[in-house]
């Protein structure tokens, strides 16, 4: 491939937000609006090393402030659009609850074949990040997005081109960093960079 055609071809990053504290009790966290603890906001802080020295037609944020700070921290506050498409998956009725905790009601549950009751259907996230893809392919250059863990795993299968479901396969680490692109054409969406934390410490 050559340098000419690799620069023509569209890389949307991924940031995750940083560590709040229901990441770390394990606690689905949908709308509620958490803020990031410290060593989430330490964390956002390194994506700004991370992310230095790379340019961006367009930056987008999640209106949830978890995003939003992490998008600050990074040194993105000032130019970054929000989009609401980027919110998280609203879990309904599991909003604040715990995998294993939904699991002893119902043992065979999977959030990205199941949605949740009184919240988002698969289908109905997947249609936010078709949405959010269409309106990125359109943009000429890079773009760096700040949303949270499910949506951007879902966001990654619809790029690919897999249902919804196809999220399950994609973990995502908090304040990591993730690259979307395509091999030789635009008819080759593919992964580039995934769930990269190596700039993330304590």
């Amino acid at each position: 491939m050559s340098e000419s055609t690799n620069q023509a071809l569209q890389v949307v990053y991924l940031a995750r937000h940083g560590e709040t504290a229901w990441t770390l009790s394990g606690q689905h966290t949908g709308l509620t609006d958490l803020a990031l603890t410290e060593r989430g906001e330490r964390n956002a802080r390194r994506l700004e090393e991370r992310l230095r020295g790379l340019s961006f037609a367009k930056v987008f944020t999640s209106p949830l402030q978890r995003a939003r700070r992490t998008c600050e921290l990074a040194g993105f506050g000032a130019v970054a659009e929000i989009d609401g498409d980027l919110v998280e998956w609203n879990y309904g009725d599991y909003e604040g609850r715990r995998s294993a905790d939904v699991h002893r009601e119902r043992p065979d549950w999977q959030l990205f074949r199941d949605g949740c009751p009184g919240g988002e259907s698969p289908s109905e996230v997947s249609a936010r990040a078709d949405s959010a893809i269409k309106r990125i392919r359109a943009i000429g250059g890079n773009v760096l997005l700040f949303s949270s863990g499910h949506f951007l795993r879902v966001l990654a299968a619809r790029w690919l081109g897999l249902e919804p479901r196809a999220g399950r396969f994609f973990l995502l680490s908090t304040a990591s960093l993730s690259a979307l692109s395509y091999e030789h054409n635009l008819s080759q969406p593919a992964i580039r960079l995934w769930d990269d934390d190596r700039h993330v410490g304590d």
